[in-house]
C-alpha cells in the first residue's frame, strides 16, 4: 500500500480537451490527486508508462491508477491496456476504462484484457464530476495496492 506521504499520481489518457478539463476539475475539487499526468493519446501513454521519448527522464514510480479513454487516435485504449497488462512490471497497476462507449464488445474486450473497471462517461456535467469523484476516491483512497505500486 502507498503511505500517507506518497504522492497520489493518476495517469489520465484522454484525447478530448474538454474531458481532460472536466476530469482535472473533478479530481481537484475532491482532492484526489497531488499530481495528474496527462497523455493525449495511446502512443503518449505507452511512452509515459515505459519511460520512452519525452518521458525517458520522468521520476521513478508508477501512477496509482490509469484512467484510460477507449477511442483515441494513433493507439487506441484497448491496445494500451493490452501492452500494460502484458508487461510484468506494469500489470498490477489498476486501469479504469473511462469512455463514452456503451458497446458490449468494447466492455467484454476490456475485461478480457484485464481492465480493473469500466466507467461510461456521463453526459451531464454533475454526473460526470460525481463519476470521476467516486472513481478517483475508490482507486486513490479506498483501494489497497501491493507494495511497489505507485512508488515515488
Amino acid at each position: 500500500m502507498t503511505s500517507a506521504n506518497s504522492p497520489k499520481t493518476i495517469l489520465l489518457v484522454e484525447d478530448n480537451p474538454k474531458d481532460v478539463e472536466l476530469t482535472l476539475a473533478a479530481l481537484k475539487q475532491h482532492h484526489l490527486a497531488t499530481e495528474v499526468a496527462i497523455a493525449r493519446d495511446g502512443s503518449e501513454a505507452l511512452d509515459f508508462m515505459f519511460r520512452r521519448g519525452q518521458f525517458e527522464e520522468r521520476p521513478k514510480g508508477d501512477p496509482l491508477v490509469i484512467l484510460l479513454d477507449l477511442k483515441m487516435p494513433r493507439v487506441d485504449g484497448l491496445e494500451v491496456l493490452r501492452m500494460i497488462k502484458s508487461d510484468a512490471s506494469l500489470k498490477t497497476i489498476p486501469v479504469v476504462m473511462l469512455t463514452s462507449s456503451r458497446e458490449e464488445a468494447d466492455l467484454v474486450e476490456s475485461y478480457r484484457l484485464g481492465v480493473n473497471a469500466y466507467v461510461v462517461k456521463p453526459v451531464c456535467f454533475e454526473e460526470f464530476v460525481n463519476a470521476i469523484a467516486q472513481t478517483g476516491k475508490f482507486w486513490t483512497v479506498v483501494n489497497a495496492l501491493p507494495r511497489g505500486n505507485a512508488d515515488a
